[in-house]
């Protein structure tokens, strides 16, 4: 008889340094594995379930659709998208909309976009998109592009022509860089794309101020900006858009992970002039929009209302607080950083994010290693006081043990 007892060879790519750990379901803010152990979600599948795990508005609205239609292509009128971009756009204060599935996809239409919208105003030689350096906008080979870092690129070249780099939250230098563009015979730069807060690239904020002078700088050098939304979007900042506070309208808006709750979604909002000139077959995706995904971002929209980004960003300013209070009592913690629910934490030099997101996760806290000695903290935006007080227990306690005094 053939041995049936042979270990199951993994048939998956080895491009994910998985953890040994694997779950059956979640219940708010909490995942619980398949052995029965239950670990504080702090992580949030990245940025993405904003409103934790079997969320009973997400799980009413999935369902009630997934018996009535999932897709149909956009070939054909989706009532259900029409709803949604509406509510969208009037909370972004932009007038158009396009769904597709993901991040990296919402960023890259944008920039098709905003390239696009500078050819259909005549402009052709505007197609520069200048970016920040340690952005991170996605894994597809234009995005790629978009970053400078290596770590990212390596083994991917050439990489696409068309984007450049300014120093993070230099606003000097790129001043010079528009004006000496806007100056020339044949202008180059079509767009400035930015994160308020850099996710990947260590949670760190843009300066105060620097949006409404950049809205003002981009405006008057003829290039369009592009507000990459896509991890610090859809509430995690306190605000629905990270940009709201600053007063300014991008003339873009990428989004996608928590937008859906958890369901694979991704958005990309403009103005009437970067709209006009999407006709039809300039851009398109075969899933994006479908009536399953706008179900899910129905609901999110629906929860996330003023009432409830209130209360998260009093809950934010206490974590905020907590954690500030840890860098006076730990060696190990120099900095905390970032904005509403996503926070990073600054660790000294020796002292690897991966070794401490291991470390509380052995404490079953679920937290996500960044750039630039950086820990991510990404709460479900429900996520309660009591969740709050007992996940900073776990870091103090971490950070408590002499691997990391």
């Amino acid at each position: 008889m053939v041995n049936r007892q042979v270990a199951q060879k993994n048939m998956l790519m080895g491009n994910y340094a998985r953890a040994p750990l694997a779950f059956s379901h979640g219940e708010g803010s909490w995942l619980i594995s398949t052995d029965g152990g239950r670990y504080l979600d702090f992580a949030s599948g990245i940025a993405v379930n904003n409103l934790g795990h079997g969320h009973p508005a997400l799980v009413a609205a999935l369902t009630k659709q997934a018996q009535k239609l999932w897709h149909v292509s956009n070939l054909y009128t989706i009532p259900e998208q029409e709803r949604v971009a509406e509510m969208l756009c009037a909370r972004g204060k932009l007038t158009k909309a396009f769904f597709c599935n993901s991040g990296a996809e919402a960023t890259e239409a944008a920039v098709k976009m905003a390239r696009r919208a500078q050819y259909h105003q005549g402009q052709v030689s505007r197609r520069t998109i200048l970016c920040s350096e340690g952005a991170f906008h996605g894994r597809t080979i234009a995005m790629l592009a978009a970053t400078d870092r290596e770590a990212f690129r390596e083994g991917f070249g050439p990489m696409p022509q068309g984007f450049d780099h300014f120093p993070f939250g230099n606003m000097n230098v790129l001043r010079d860089r528009l004006i000496a563009d806007s100056n020339s015979p044949e202008p180059e730069i079509a767009a400035i794309m930015v994160e308020s807060v850099q996710g990947e690239g260590g949670a760190k904020p843009l300066p105060h101020g620097f949006l409404e002078e950049l809205r003002a700088l981009t405006s008057e050098a003829g290039c369009l900006l592009i507000a990459d939304e896509v991890q610090i979007g859809v509430g995690r900042s306190g605000h629905f858009f990270s940009y709201e506070p600053s007063g300014i309208t991008p003339d873009i808006v990428a989004m996608a992970k928590g937008l859906g709750g958890g369901f694979p979604v991704g958005a990309v909002l403009a103005s009437d002039a970067v709209g006009a000139a999407m006709d039809a077959g300039s851009h398109g995706s075969t899933f994006g929009g479908n009536p399953l995904a706008m179900a899910a971002v129905g609901a999110v929209l629906e929860v996330l209302d003023e009432e409830f980004l209130a209360d998260l960003r009093a809950r934010a300013e206490r974590f905020l607080q907590m954690l500030v209070a840890l860098v006076g009592r730990h060696d190990a913690l120099i900095e905390v950083r970032g904005q509403g629910f996503l926070i990073g934490l600054v660790l000294k030099d020796g002292i690897t994010p991966a070794a401490m997101t291991e470390a509380l996760r052995a404490r079953h806290l679920l937290v996500v290693p960044a750039a630039a000695q950086t820990l991510r903290l990404l709460p479900p935006l429900n996520a309660s006081m009591q969740e709050i007080e007992h996940a900073v227990s776990i870091i103090d306690a971490v950070l408590t043990h002499e691997e990391f005094s």
